[in-house]
């Protein structure tokens, strides 16, 4: 089944007055439990299609299907249910609260949710990464790769069907990139978690099960990779 779908979804921006085009005709499927990749060039419309995909923005035409549900039908509050309840976003620059523990910073989406358990269920989720024993910790005495574990810690905590990743190793070196890669991996594998990735690098799209390359907001092909690692 289909978590995330796009039907020549088109994404203009108005710019004194005139309508700039980020993404024409674009269409894609995405299956549970797959990795996909999307690389291009910066403005090819990569962070776009994660906007657009995560319902943070909507499209001037066409629809945006997550989990069956068409994100232009939405209003607010349904769209904010939608979010937390499917949607799980990794940021390159990690996004942590600097005055909240890693525990805390983990159990945050469930505390906005109002559910019960927060705080067990955020280290569970350290603990799959290997990072519970930082939970009392402050963000600034943790690495680039700790935090942005913390970081895909808390984006899995509530379970998401879809997971958001818009250059999750860019401000790491090359060594903690792989490892924080391999997470990545991990998790479309184990927990059939559908993970949709923009990257400038061609290394990390190799891991993924599909290569979606665009160019000038088009998708200029689909390549089909690792088919055999999910």
């Amino acid at each position: 089944m289909a978590i995330l779908r796009l039907d020549s979804v088109s994404k203009d921006y108005v710019t004194e007055g005139v309508p700039v085009p980020a993404l024409r005709e674009v269409s894609l499927t995405v299956s549970r439990g797959e990795f996909v990749a999307i690389v291009g060039r910066s403005g090819c419309g990569k962070s776009t299609l994660l906007n657009l995909a995560g319902a943070m923005d909507f499209p001037t035409s066409g629809a945006v299907w997550i989990d069956g549900v068409n994100t232009s039908n939405l209003r607010e509050s349904g769209l904010t249910r939608l979010r937390r309840e499917k949607v799980g976003f990794i940021f390159q620059s990690f996004q942590l609260l600097p005055t909240l523990s890693v525990a805390e910073n983990v159990e945050l989406p469930l505390l906005l949710s109002g559910l019960s358990g927060a705080r067990q269920s955020a280290l569970e989720a350290l603990e799959w990464l290997e990072m519970d024993a930082f939970a009392a910790r402050m963000p600034y005495q943790l690495s680039g790769g700790q935090m942005q574990r913390v970081a895909i810690a808390r984006a899995l905590v509530h379970s998401p069907a879809l997971l958001l990743a818009d250059e999750p190793t860019g401000n790491l070196d090359s060594a903690t990139g792989n490892l924080i890669l391999a997470l990545l991996r991990r998790i479309a594998s184990e927990k059939n978690t559908t993970v949709l990735m923009a990257t400038h690098s061609p290394e990390a799209a190799a891991i993924a099960d599909t290569i979606v390359r665009m160019r000038d907001g088009c998708v200029q092909e689909l390549i089909a990779v690792n088919v055999n690692q999910a």
